[in-house]
């Protein structure tokens, strides 16, 4: 498979299946991006399907590193609010820091998976030392300036591809016009019917400023909403 090919594409973590596209094919552990993954750049928010979702994989035996090329203090507090381990200033796709955090979760390469959003740091660094890779759509188009120029190079290596458990125009894909009725509100991109869900005016998790909390906290059914780290690193 060519390096920059993902393994599988996502249009966000909560639509990955935990017993089939994970435990079923030998996946006991996950290496995570973070900004724009399960953090959005937006509102500085986990959505809560994220919260959810982790805190499921959690239970059925799935163990977690993060790892993000951020280097602000803001991913650490994310990472001791979900009270998993980290590995920051990962300078993706170089393979350092992935093989890092194989070493802090106990993992072996043909049992991890990376997830993530981005081609150039998260899929690439993943097929550097031959692990498989997840591409997510992203959370929001809002990025850093020269992430939103790596978009483009990724919707010419995805092309057509639509992202499984949406359908949707994927992130690689040219944006369309949101619906009118949709107008209010900040926006993400959704997983199903319109391009983007509302995600305020419902029960967004507080931020990491706000108040501290778990992933059982976080977690639950409901409103998807999205969290960025409020620094601006890199992911």
């Amino acid at each position: 498979m060519p390096l920059l090919e993902p393994d599988r594409y996502f249009s966000r973590l909560s639509h990955v299946d935990i017993e089939r596209d994970l435990l079923a094919l030998g996946f006991r552990f996950v290496l995570l991006d973070i900004d724009n993954t399960i953090l959005s750049r937006d509102t500085h928010e986990v959505p809560r399907d994220a919260g959810y979702w982790l805190a499921k994989a959690r239970d059925a035996g799935v163990t977690f590193c993060l790892v993000s090329n951020n280097w602000h203090e803001g991913v650490y507090q994310l990472a001791n609010r979900l009270s998993l381990p980290i590995v920051a200033k990962a300078v993706k796709p170089l393979p350092p820091a992935f093989l890092m955090a194989l070493k802090k979760i106990g993992a072996t390469r043909d049992a991890t998976v990376v997830i993530g959003d981005q081609l150039v740091t998260d899929v690439l660094g993943a097929h550097f030392v031959g692990m498989k890779a997840y591409l997510l759509a992203p959370l929001v188009e809002q990025d850093l300036p020269h992430t939103l120029l790596l978009r483009n190079f990724e919707r010419l290596v995805m092309g057509e591809r639509e992202p499984e458990g949406a359908s949707v125009p994927s992130a690689c894909r040219p944006t369309e016009r949101l619906d009118a009725a949709a107008s209010r509100g900040t926006r993400s991109r959704g997983d199903a019917g319109d391009l983007r869900t509302e995600v305020r005016g419902a029960s967004a998790i507080p931020t990491i400023s706000g108040t501290a909390g778990t992933l059982a906290d976080v977690g639950g059914p409901g409103t998807e909403s999205d969290e960025p780290t409020s620094a601006e690193g890199a992911s």
